[in-house]
């Protein structure tokens, strides 16, 4: 560790990095684009429920696949539980100058997407609404935290290093996800719906990414340990949320998300954006956790080859079943 990285607090490193997050601001707010999640939903579709005089749902009436149900409920309930991730953020990073502005925007765009995905699934009727409901207030409750455990030995003043290496990748994760879901569902709508969700994230993305960039230059050592100790323990948001397992299986096999795009399409190309593997700035401790870093995306490796070659074993055997 240098002598810098050793003197710096949590707060020293968010005034070191505040023009980088002011240029980051103003990159987002240029490129993104404004949009109203009820341009997104076919109102036409839409009928009361018992209540109101209506039926309430039932299975037949949803057009989606098993693994588009999933995928659907899975990436919703991700947004849905935007107040655990807004209270890490939020805790984490100034509420004045441009950090502030950014928790607030961030928090705002997000919310867009939790909206409009579920006026999508209850007007359509894609997935039961009361099962919906009844897993958001148990996932909800429960909350979530990204940030890793670890040995105690960190200085947790710099958590903030983990939380926006936590979204660099997760906002990624996020947008594989979504464009995937968006043609599991079959449907132009909801293709269209989540393409524009899936943009959103890519912008969010990029706006983490660049500053953990930032990160890298200023405190190395301790933000090759925050990369490590994310990408070694990372866990998707709704891994807490009831029926994950169930979901994550059907996605998996589906191809919406699996462990092979998780890493050819997530991992490795934000640490090649990183250069952590080319970079010649890093002390004996951010050299300790890069080799650390090296044997566990080999491992990682060896588990993408057992998946792929599971999973084709298993879609030929369907295959030979259905004929």
């Amino acid at each position: 560790m240098t002598l810098l990285e050793h003197q710096m607090s949590g707060a020293d490193l968010l005034r070191e990095l505040l023009p980088l997050c002011e240029s980051e601001v103003d990159r987002h707010m240029t490129m993104t684009k404004d949009w109203h999640p009820h341009d997104y939903v076919p109102w036409d579709d839409g009928r009361n429920f018992a209540a109101l005089g209506g039926i309430d749902w039932d299975p037949w009436q949803s057009k989606l696949t098993d693994a588009a149900k999933a995928a659907m409920i899975t990436n919703l309930l991700t947004e849905d539980n935007l107040p655990s991730y807004h209270r890490v953020i939020a805790e984490n990073f100034s509420l004045d100058d441009a950090w502030g502005f950014w928790v607030g925007r961030w928090t705002a765009e997000e919310m867009r997407h939790s909206t409009v995905m579920r006026d999508y699934l209850v007007v359509t009727r894609g997935v039961d609404p009361v099962e919906l409901e009844t897993v958001r207030m148990a996932h909800m409750t429960t909350g979530f935290n990204p940030i890793p455990d670890d040995d105690g030995q960190r200085d947790h003043s710099i958590d903030m290093l983990y939380a926006v290496a936590y979204v660099s990748f997760q906002e990624l994760a996020t947008r594989v996800s979504h464009r995937n879901t968006g043609k599991e569902c079959g449907d132009p709508i909801a293709d269209r719906m989540l393409a524009r969700v899936a943009a959103d994230e890519n912008l969010h993305m990029l706006f983490y990414r660049n500053i953990v960039a930032g990160a890298l230059d200023v405190v190395p050592d301790e933000a090759m340990r925050a990369i490590y100790g994310v990408v070694s323990n990372f866990r998707m948001p709704g891994s807490e949320m009831p029926g994950f397992r169930r979901n994550a299986l059907l996605i998996a096999k589906a191809g919406v998300y699996d462990l092979p795009q998780h890493l050819t399409e997530v991992i490795n190309p934000v640490l090649r954006k990183w250069r952590v593997f080319e970079r010649e700035d890093f002390g004996p401790e951010g050299e300790m956790y890069r080799e650390k870093l090296a044997e566990f995306l080999a491992h990682l490796e060896g588990k993408v080859e057992h998946f792929e070659r599971t999973r084709a074993r298993m879609l030929a055997r369907e295959a030979r079943a259905a004929r």
